[in-house]
């Protein structure tokens, strides 16, 4: 050892890192043969006295830090996001400063917290507010202000020459096709010639028709007609049209039997272009042929004249637009009028540049909605098709060697000492323990350091996948609060009955609090410890603290932790420890002793697992849960990868854990990935039945679609999969995933300030998970996976839904505000995930407007049908948004019975789109759990779960590390041994039996010590005690009371499951015998034992502890049952267990009843043990009798029909004759 270890905690406030290790750096990669690790494959460690920076950590959502991050400190508050300056803060007082604190008192709202939260949610709702208006806008009135005529005013034109029947009399559009023909005008002659070019200078008019004309000017006062007086031009070259028809009146037009077909005529600017002496003022075409015609030179001093003459000469090539040559004067502005009237022709058809863009508007804003939500459609039938079914086959590269679970994290604390990297409980001692005297003798489990159980040594940094197989490690953490028994059992229940093997799976429930449901006649921690099949060695349990999340007095709770097995109905034993939170002494009298919330329950896993992975600072709790999951699985907690979270109302399918692992196996960048839930009461209400189909659109649509991008924004709480921690591609090293420190502290945050943060903290803790996650590791994914799937009970009263939604509603809205922020999410631009999740923010607020709008366009969709495409395009998207899911069900059920819930989803419409999102908005400061869950007696308030009726000044819960804990722990137990020494030296070696303190507080039962059976001077150290200070010393008494009165490495009671297989026994070179041979040794019988290789008890897979028994020998029937012990049996457990890669259940021998005594229940005895034979021998080089054969048994002997020529099979073992 590099030296002593001091018992003496660390301080708790410090922040300075232990000696860390280096990255993990070339070597021993993946062997090319197979199984094995490679022959002097190492991963090289260096030292180091610095923690490294694993990587730029985003600032913490909730109180971000002012100072570097360190994993080791908690979070410091800060005084606004923007440093001291909280812009949100500002803006919310800006928004209500017509609400002064006083205004505010009167209505009730007096505290401080519940004004700001109070100006925050109205701060909110004018943001929805003002969004929708947008939104609103943009759908009905962008159009109606860019385009005031409605966008149909292409229907009020007719283009030139597109009815050859038509000609154009002062900008109208008139039939000529039933005319009468003229002597002097022929109408299908002109129409021939140009349809509907215009005729209006046929026509008599004179000044009195046009009124606007009344200036001297000569585009005012130039003669309409050719008349006696004015026979002559006006000027000395031109000429005035004859005007042969009368004038432009409707009994003329009867006359001619030409019809106004109340249409423009409309004109391109290419044709205006074209035509000759045609122009264009503010949209009208005029035809100023004849007053060129009239006047066909320049008039002097005449502005008016210059500007028409400019127009037509210098732009005979262009539009001859006009407008703004001449409205930039007055006098020539005043002409306007009288041109418009006089030289009318027609107008410019082409759209106006207001209508172009809100047209070019709708269709753009068409195509971006149409093609998001087929984009969805067909993106989420490729991941349901294809993409998904990839993922759960089970994974075929496990021949590989990588890195070991015992090897610890880049940045975790070691020994500088450790070169290997593995954990500090991974490096067992040798099996030869020295004494006192300096003599060595074969140790016992209960007395070494050993912590990796059965004695195998796990400290190799290599592992060879194979010995994992394709079923990891997984813990199933099953949060309780006040269900009843039906529910928590039927979750239990189907986790247990998956076609998982027992030996990977630990059920891991956390009771929140000492509470009795509505209803409910025990309390839920009664139900749940009543469901399992305790294991005795562990006795009742003591209540342990840890550091909750809470403020004030809450920070602190305390915890007991029972440890056993829950039998299934199908024969299943799954390894169970039941968490029960019962507060501190001084909760005793309060409504819900221990209860600190769902989001405290993960913790106390996510903290336990996060210590683990980074050798960081125990809590008592988190030692008490190490030593007991390590003796149910038979491997240290390290050994765990992934862990599903479900709720206690929720019961999952046989064949949903192993999908979801085979998931996390496939893919290494996965880190989360949930499955689909469906409703099991889905026919009790009417509000149950308009739920079915939101909850499977919302898990084949929306988070199929996400998928895609690895980007699911929501894992639900009830039924979900978080890896742990995840090797890196090269299997060199470990990237810890859910237990990363920064998640951890971020997501156990207490201190929340603003409204923003505690919709995030206290009401979604599933999504705000989700969101730190995605924002710690951006590149990473999750997923959703359809082939797991679960069922859970959904609420069937409307006040129970609102309350639900009102929750998951507020808590969408808040964590999308700040993953829209994440700019470096998958895709890019349009294409990425950053852009759906602002969709998505954008589509949740404006809800009810959108709503709202759909309805109308409903109502004037039947009152006034559309007419052309561009009416129907908002129908159009309506119909996709509506159908399409609808289709998606078609294809992926083949249920037709989902069209029904989807008419009933659709009939409800109003409901989830306005009245809930409403109540949701408006309950902005709302952070309570309403209806969702009730407690017997309990007053529904608003205060969350803060308390800050009590004083908080500091935490007297120790946090030390395994190495400490582990060195008080042996202390503890030669502490009570030498007790015991000294208690029978005073009244006799009788004063401990089977109601001593080995039995009452499980320190072995009736064995006569606490170290099990052995040499009363034969004490082992280890290497994690000290040589000096009294075993009575003060320092020792501190800890002993927060460690555990029990012996889980007692012999009285069966060893741990051997977990991992020690190799493939493909390795075992030995003789093939062909069908004769092994007839003829099954006929005559073998004497010969096993293989060494293959021997339950000694040496059975590498040097270390023996298991509880002798070398040599079978246990001696003092430490365990005679029926529960056969070492046919055990050879048979061995030999089936490792038959091949699979784990199988373990077959544990004890049950809820068993005891440990000497008096045993043979199957075919009296019930009585036997009577040993006097003399004591014991198990060391210089025992009692001098015989040195090392194969002594307890103090009592051995029994009659026990031999000492044991050749370590069993007692008497001559084979046996078939």
């Amino acid at each position: 050892m590099p030296g002593k270890y001091n018992d003496a905690p660390l301080p708790f406030t410090s922040t300075a890192p232990l000696p860390n290790r280096k990255p993990t750096i070339g070597g021993g990669g993946s062997s090319s043969g197979g199984g094995g690790p490679t022959r002097g494959a190492t991963l090289k460690r260096g030292k180091t006295l610095t923690r490294p920076e694993r990587h730029v950590a985003p600032v913490p959502l909730i109180a971000p830090p002012t100072q570097p991050f360190s994993p080791s400190s908690p979070l410091p508050e800060s005084g606004g996001r923007f440093g001291e300056l909280d812009w949100w803060r500002l803006w919310s007082y800006v928004t209500t400063w017509w609400a002064p604190p006083v205004v505010l008192g009167w209505f009730g709202i007096k505290e401080r917290q519940s004004r700001q939260a109070w100006r925050e949610k109205v701060t909110l709702c004018w943001i929805a507010i003002v969004l929708g208006a947008i939104v609103g806008f943009v759908t009905m009135g962008l159009q109606k202000a860019l385009c005031p005529d409605g966008g149909v005013q292409n229907s009020l034109y007719q283009r030139l020459g597109k009815d050859e029947m038509t000609l154009g009399v002062a900008g109208w559009v008139f039939n000529v096709s039933t005319s009468k023909t003229q002597e002097t005008v022929d109408f299908y002659a002109l129409s021939n010639q140009m349809a509907g070019q215009d005729i209006t200078n046929l026509f008599t008019r004179t000044s009195a028709d046009y009124p606007q004309c009344t200036a001297s000017a000569r585009y005012a006062s130039t003669p309409y007609c050719k008349t006696s007086t004015t026979s002559t031009s006006s000027s000395s070259n031109g000429t005035l049209p004859d005007c042969p028809l009368d004038k432009m009146t409707d009994a003329t037009y009867d006359a001619l039997a030409i019809h106004n077909s109340s249409l423009l005529e409309g004109y391109s600017w290419d044709q205006v272009a074209a035509l000759k002496n045609y122009m264009v003022i503010d949209g009208m075409v005029l035809n100023m042929g004849p007053y060129i015609d009239a006047n066909p030179t320049a008039i002097k001093g005449d502005e008016v004249d210059f500007a028409i003459r400019q127009v037509l000469s210098n732009q005979s090539e262009s539009g001859k637009d006009a407008t703004r040559l001449f409205y930039h004067r007055k006098d020539m502005q005043d002409a306007i009028p009288c041109l418009r009237s006089r030289y009318a022709a027609g107008r410019i058809d082409k759209i106006a540049p207001g209508c172009f863009v809100a047209t070019l508007f709708l269709y753009v804003s068409l195509g971006v909605i149409l093609g998001v939500v087929v984009v969805r459609f067909v993106m989420a039938c490729i991941f349901n098709w294809f993409i998904s079914a990839r993922l759960v086959r089970p994974p075929s590269d496990l021949a590989r060697t990588a890195i070991s679970p015992a090897v610890m994290p880049e940045g975790a604390n070691m020994s500088i000492h450790n070169k290997t990297g593995t954990a500090p409980w991974s490096n067992s001692t040798s099996s030869k323990q020295k004494l006192k005297n300096g003599k060595k003798i074969n140790g016992f489990p209960n007395s070494s350091s050993t912590t990796l159980v059965n004695g195998s040594p796990n400290n190799e940094p290599l592992i060879s996948l194979s010995r994992i197989g394709a079923e990891l490690f997984a813990v199933c953490l099953v949060t309780c609060y006040s269900e009843g028994e039906d529910s928590i059992r039927g979750t239990i229940e189907s986790i247990a009955a998956t076609n998982y093997s027992d030996a990977r799976k630990l059920i891991w429930v956390v009771c929140d609090g000492m509470i009795t449901g509505h209803g409910e006649k025990m309390s839920t921690p009664d139900i749940c410890v009543g469901m399992m099949d305790a294991d005795p060695r562990f006795g009742n349990p003591m209540p342990m603290g840890y550091i909750a999340v809470g403020s004030g007095a809450k920070r602190e709770n305390r915890a007991m932790v029972y440890a056993g097995h829950y039998v299934s109905k199908n024969g299943h034993r799954t390894p169970t420890i039941i968490v029960v939170k019962c507060g501190m002494p001084s909760e005793a009298r309060d409504k819900k002793p221990g209860n600190r919330g769902k989001r405290d329950s993960q913790l106390v896993l996510m903290n336990f697992f996060s210590r683990v992975t980074y050798n960081d600072r125990m809590s008592p709790l988190d030692f008490d849960i190490f030593r007991k999951v390590q003796t149910l699985m038979g491997v240290t907690p390290d050994f765990f990868e992934v862990c599903l979270m479900v709720d206690a109302d929720t019961k999952i399918y046989p064949d949903s854990l192993k999908h979801l692992v085979n998931c996390m196996n496939r893919d290494n960048m996965i880190m989360g990935v949930c499955g689909e839930t469906r409703i099991a009461n889905k026919r009790q209400s009417w509000v149950t039945a308009i739920q079915v189909y939101e909850y499977f659109i919302s898990h084949h649509h929306v988070k199929a679609f996400e998928s895609v991008f690895g980007g699911v924004t929501c894992l639900p709480g009830c039924f979900s999969m978080y890896r742990i921690k995840a090797r890196k591609d090269t299997d060199n090293d470990w990237v810890p995933i859910l237990v990363k420190p920064e998640i951890v502290a971020e997501y156990s945050q207490s201190e929340v300030h603003t409204l923003h943060q505690k919709n995030l903290l206290l009401l979604g803790e599933d999504r705000f998970l989700s969101t730190i996650m995605l924002r710690t590791f951006p590149r990473r994914k999750n997923i959703f996976l359809p082939q797991a799937k679960c069922r859970t009970v959904a609420p069937d009263t409307f006040s129970v839904l609102l309350s639900q939604r009102r929750r998951w509603i507020n808590s969408t809205v808040h964590n999308l505000m700040e993953l829209v922020r994440v700019r470096n999410l998958c895709g890019t631009f349009c294409f990425s995930m950053q852009f759906v999740v602002f969709m998505d923010l954008v589509g949740t607020v404006v809800l009810p407007v959108a709503i709202s709008l759909t309805g109308v366009l409903i109502i004037n969709s039947i009152i006034d049908p559309p007419k052309s495409f561009q009416e129907a395009i908002p129908l159009m998207l309506l119909a996709a948004v509506l159908g399409l899911p609808a289709i998606l069900i078609l294809i992926t059920t083949r249920k037709v019975i989902y069209i029904a819930w989807m008419i009933c989803y659709l009939i409800a419409l109003p409901i989830w789109n306005f009245v809930l999102p409403v109540y949701s908005f408006w309950h902005f400061d709302d952070f309570s759990w309403g209806e969702t869950r009730r407690v017997e007696g309990e007053i529904v308030s608003k205060a969350g779960h803060d308390d800050k009726t009590a004083v908080f000044e500091g935490t007297t819960i120790p946090l030390r590390r395994w190495e400490d804990w582990e060195k008080s722990r042996l202390r503890k137990l030669r502490r009570e041994e030498k007790r015991r020494r000294e208690m029978e030296r005073q009244f006799g070696a009788g004063f401990h039996g089977p109601g001593g303190p080995g039995a009452a507080g499980g320190y072995g039962g009736d064995s006569d010590s606490l170290l099990g059976p052995g040499p009363r001077g034969a004490w082992t150290r280890s290497d994690y005690e000290s040589d000096s200070g009294s075993v009575f010393g003060s320092e020792e008494d501190v800890w002993g009371a927060e460690i555990g009165g029990y012996n889980e490495h007692n012999p009285a009671f069966p060893p741990p499951p051997v977990a991992l297989p020690p190799q493939s026994y493909d390795d075992y070179n030995g003789q093939t015998l062909g069908m004769d041979e092994m007839a003829a040794i099954l006929d005559s019988g073998f004497d010969d034992p096993p293989p060494p290789a293959f021997r339950p008890n000694g040496h059975v897979y590498g040097s270390g502890a023996n298991n509880g028994f002798n070398s040599g020998q079978a246990p001696s029937p003092l430490q365990r049952h005679q029926h529960d012990f056969s070492p046919h049996h055990q050879h048979q457990q061995q030999q089936s267990r490792y038959a091949g890669n699979e784990p199988r259940t373990p077959d544990l021998p004890t049950t809820g009843d068993s005891m440990s005594s000497s008096v045993e229940s043979r199957p075919a005895g009296s019930g009585h043990a036997k009577k040993r034979s006097g003399g004591v021998r014991y198990n060391t080089n210089n025992n009692a009798n001098g015989n040195g054969n090392g194969n002594g048994y307890g103090p009592l002997g051995p029994l009659s029909n026990d031999t000492d020529t044991d050749p370590g099979w069993g007692s008497g073992f001559k084979g046996r004759k078939l």
